[in-house]
Parts: structure tokens; C-alpha cells; sequence
């Protein structure tokens, strides 16, 4: 019997209160045609009702994959675990799965990426759930949030603060998977899976894994069909023994507003001079500063934002291939890509599946990890998962958590204020009219990362702005490096409301920073 079928047939096995896990991040890897046939199958018959869905990393974005949105209806989705949800720019309408956790209509949890996929290993290998110290002391930790994005969410706890060999755990009990709904590239007859046009290999073998052991169904997209034993066994990622459906749509988008790039599947190799530099501007001497904390041979993590720029600074600067880059999606190496395509990389030199990816992440073994933030407070917290006003502006967590947890040196990236106007010439930095607020702030309103633990920890934290650079210290947030042009009193401390105070021994920033042309980055 073929187990390729009709996508309405394979989504008419799916139960009422199932819990189905999703593999992608936002269209990359978004098996978008079996997520909106669930859609409609719930309005023609009401079925399935109360679904829980597990989203390690967001599933469709605000730009034409509805993803997460078709199944955000009420009736159909009763709980929603998810690393990231899709987000964009205030001019684009809030997504549905939005408005069901803003009003209340569905319990909401934000759990880290690389949880989430901890989760799916407990779960296959039949453990008592996942037991982590990533997430204390942030809005993960029961004594803050406990993941909860409603009321809903706060009132059917997942996660608990444990002792364990004298120290203290956050556990997650298993939530074992009754469905994976994954995607690959290639299918052949018996359902193995290869990912040659794929981005990334994602999750989707350790989420299949996860519904098979606990008696599941499996789910697959893909784009093609082919023939049994016309697949090569090392390029099988998911073997045919643990896929239950194939359903097929040719023309499914590799990631965002990408429909295929070759060189995004790694199959071809762009030249360097073909990727574009960074834009002149404020951003721009953010991130350069940023790249003056690497050197020759590092392995790096970079996060989205002004962050995902440092790998242009270095092009510029004549260093393509001087740094490692490891994102959470698993490329390793290349050029990490940003805006609509951030998360893949062209050039890469290696694709990890993102469970072990982010085993890499939480053990700490890159040497820096760039970040973006929102807002920081007086104790070094930073947030960059939550805004009350317009919360899909922000994804969530996404695996900022995993990331930061135990990072040896991190690098935020962000404006002082928001809205200055800011003049910028060879020279300096001109704030020619203050912003709407600033960024630095009393308390944050989510701690995605915990200035405490960092320096219990003994974390190195610095905070790059088009003003100065601050540290972590003991004593709070202290500016030891200025900007040209900026007044320290006025700019720093004043539009602080002192709150980032200035070291006696603080230095001027480098004007090179500032120039149009190359800046003579050495590394």
C-alpha cells in the first residue's frame, strides 16, 4: 500500500485532542499545505476539536505562509506550546494565533526553543520529562511566568522548580506527541525523507522519532515523489519506517518570501563579492563595535536584529571566512543570510539538525553569541520576548534562552533610545533630538535573560549602543566606552534617569567606526 495520499485523507487521522508537533521556523521548513488542510477539515466538520500543538521554533510568518494561523480557531486549538510565534512590523495585521492568546481564547506558553526539542527526546525515550537549569531566573522560571503568555497558560502550569543533587532544576514533564507533521524535500514510495532543497534539517527526525515511540502518527510534506531505491541511504534524513503519510505540494516555499535558492541548500557556492554590505547608518557602527569582540577561528552565534549585520561588517572588512557562524536553525559556517531569509546561510559548511545544535548552545561551547535586545534594566535583565502593547512586534524567545543560559560572552546589540534622531558623520555621533523613551529602564517587563545569574555566573555581558558601550558589573550598568560626539552626563546618564552610570576611566569609542569606507577591522 502507497503512503502517498491526498492531504485531506492524512489529516482526517488526526484526533480530536491530539497533540501534534510542527516542524519548522516561520516558512522555512513550514509544511504549510497540511496545516491549513487541518483548517479546513475543522470547518467542514468541527474535527478535531481541542488540539494541543508543540511549535519548537514558529510555524509560518506575516508575509503569505499562514502557518500557525490556519489552525488558530477556537474549538480547534486548546493549547499552543510554542519557542517562537510569527511576528512582524506594526503596518501588517496581527496573525490570529495573536489575537487567541491576547484574548484569552487559547492557553499560551513560550518555552524555549531548545526545551521544546529536549522535550521530544525525553518524550521518545520514555524519560520522566526534562530536567534543565536553562531558564531559571528568567520569565521560564514558576517564581516569574513559568513560560505562561495568559491566564489561560498560568493556570495549567508546565513546568516546576525541583531540588535535585543539591541543586535547583526546572523540569518539564513529558508531553508525549500523538502526531508530527514535518517536511522534507524528496519522498520516495516507502516515505524515507531527503532535505536537498531545505534550508535546514530542522527537527523534524527527533519529532518523528518522538510520535512513533509513544504510538503516534507521522505526517510528511514534500515537494517530490520518487522512486523506492533511487534515494542514496546517507542523504536519507528521516527513514521510511517512522513516516506514516506522504502528502505532496510542489510548490511549497524554501523559506520567506524565498520560493528556491540553490545556494541556500547549500548545492551551489555564491561568491562573496555577490552578498550585499551593510548599509551606511546608525545600525551599521552598532555592529561594527559589535565585531570588534571577535577574533581569527571563533565560532559564533548570532542572533536576529542589529546582530544578524556583524557577518556583513566582516566581509567588508575583507574576513568572509574568518569566523564560524552557528545558528539555531543549524547552519554552521557561510553567511548567515538576514531580513525575510534570516535563519539560513548561504555557503554553509555544515548543517546540524537543530536539537543537537542547540545541545552545542546550552553546554556553552562557541566562544560568543551577538544578540539583540529590547529593552535592559537597572540589574543587566534584558527582554527581548514580550510587548504588551503590540506583542506580535516580537516573536518570543525563540532559543535566545538556551543560548544565553550559560554563555561565556555575550554581545547585546540595540539603540539607547527609542525614536532619537541621531546625526552621523565622520566625526561623531549627534543626538539632534532625544528619543520617545529609552531603552534602558528601572525593570524590564520580561526577563528572556537574567543580569543576576550572569554575574553569579560569571558571564562577560556588554551592551553596544550608537552611545557607548556598557558592562555588567557588580555595581550595575557602567558605560566604559563613548561615542564621538556624546555628552556622557546628558546622553547616558540624564537620558538614562541614571540608570547606566559612567566609568571614570571610560574611553572614546574609535572614529573609524564611523567611517563610510572599510574601518581597517583586524582580526
Amino acid at each position: 500500500m502507497t503512503k502517498i495520499v491526498p492531504v485531506a485523507e492524512a489529516v482526517a487521522r488526526i484526533a480530536d485532542g491530539a497533540v501534534v508537533s510542527v516542524s519548522s521556523s516561520s516558512t522555512l521548513g513550514c509544511p504549510d499545505a497540511v496545516l491549513a488542510a487541518i483548517g479546513a477539515r475543522f470547518e467542514a466538520e468541527g474535527h478535531p476539536r481541542g488540539i494541543t500543538t508543540l511549535h519548537p521554533i514558529a510555524a509560518g510568518d506575516v508575509y503569505g505562509v499562514k502557518g500557525m494561523d490556519h489552525i488558530a480557531r477556537d474549538g480547534l486549538l486548546a493549547r499552543v506550546l510554542a519557542g517562537s510565534y510569527p511576528s512582524g512590523p506594526s503596518s501588517v495585521e496581527m496573525p490570529e494565533i495573536w489575537k487567541m492568546i491576547v484574548e484569552d481564547r487559547v492557553a499560551a506558553y513560550n518555552v524555549p526553543s531548545g526545551i521544546m526539542f529536549d522535550m521530544h527526546r525525553e518524550a521518545a525515550a520514555q524519560r520522566p520529562g526534562v530536567l534543565t537549569e536553562v531558564g531559571l531566573d528568567t520569565f521560564v522560571d514558576p517564581q516569574l511566568q513559568g513560560c505562561a503568555m495568559n491566564a489561560k497558560g498560568a493556570a495549567a502550569p508546565i513546568v516546576h522548580r525541583v531540588e535535585f543533587g543539591g541543586r535547583t532544576w526546572l523540569h518539564f514533564p513529558n508531553l508525549p506527541p500523538d502526531v508530527a507533521i514535518i517536511r522534507a524535500t524528496t519522498a520516495d514510495e516507502r516515505g524515507n525523507l531527503t532535505y536537498e532543497h531545505e534550508g535546514a534539517y530542522l527537527g523534524g527526525l527527533e519529532q518523528a522519532i518522538a510520535a512513533r515511540n509513544n504510538g503516534g502518527l507521522v505526517i510528511a510534506q514534500v515537494k517530490r515523489i520518487t522512486a523506492n531505491g533511487s534515494l542514496r541511504p546517507h542523504d536519507v534524513r528521516v527513514p521510511g519506517h517512522l513516516v506514516d503519510c506522504i502528502v505532496v505540494a510542489p510548490d511549497q516555499k524554501q523559506t520567506t518570501e524565498t520560493q528556491y535558492d540553490p545556494a541556500i541548500s547549500g548545492e551551489v557556492m555564491r561568491p562573496w563579492s555577490s552578498f550585499s554590505l551593510a548599509e551606511h547608518g546608525v545600525e551599521k557602527v552598532i555592529a561594527r563595535r559589535a565585531a570588534q569582540q571577535l577574533k581569527r577561528g571563533m565560532t559564533a552565534n548570532l542572533g536576529f536584529g542589529i546582530s544578524a549585520m556583524v557577518p556583513r561588517i566582516l566581509l567588508e572588512e575583507g574576513h568572509p571566512d574568518a569566523v564560524t557562524w552557528a545558528i539555531e536553525q543549524g547552519a554552521v559556517g557561510g553567511m548567515p543570510l538576514t531580513g525575510f531569509a534570516f535563519g539560513c546561510a548561504s555557503n554553509a559548511d555544515a548543517f546540524v539538525p537543530s536539537p543537537q545544535q542547540f545541545i552545542y548552545f546550552q553546554g556553552a561551547g562557541f566562544d560568543v553569541s551577538f544578540l539583540s535586545f529590547l529593552e535592559v534594566d537597572v540589574e543587566g535583565n534584558v527582554n527581548v520576548s514580550k510587548l504588551g502593547k503590540k506583542p506580535y512586534l516580537t516573536a518570543g524567545c525563540g532559543g535566545f534562552v538556551d543560548i544565553t543560559a550559560k554563555a561565556k560572552n555575550i554581545v547585546f546589540s540595540g539603540w539607547f533610545e527609542a525614536g532619537a534622531k541621531i546625526g552621523l558623520t565622520a566625526e561623531g555621533i549627534a543626538i539632534e533630538a532625544p528619543g520617545k523613551f529609552t531603552k534602558m529602564v528601572e525593570k524590564v517587563e520580561h526577563v528572556t535573560f537574567s543580569g543576576k545569574r550572569a554575574r553569579e555566573q560569571g558571564q562577560n555581558v556588554l551592551y553596544v549602543t550608537e552611545r557607548c558601550v556598557i558592562e555588567l558589573t557588580g555595581n550595575g550598568l557602567v558605560a566604559t566606552e563613548i561615542m564621538p560626539g556624546i555628552d556622557p552626563r546628558e546622553h547616558i546618564v540624564a537620558a538614562s534617569q541614571g540608570r547606566v552610570q559612567v566609568a571614570e576611566n571610560a574611553r572614546q569609542m574609535p572614529k573609524a567606526l564611523l567611517a563610510e569606507g572599510p574601518m581597517g577591522l583586524a582580526l
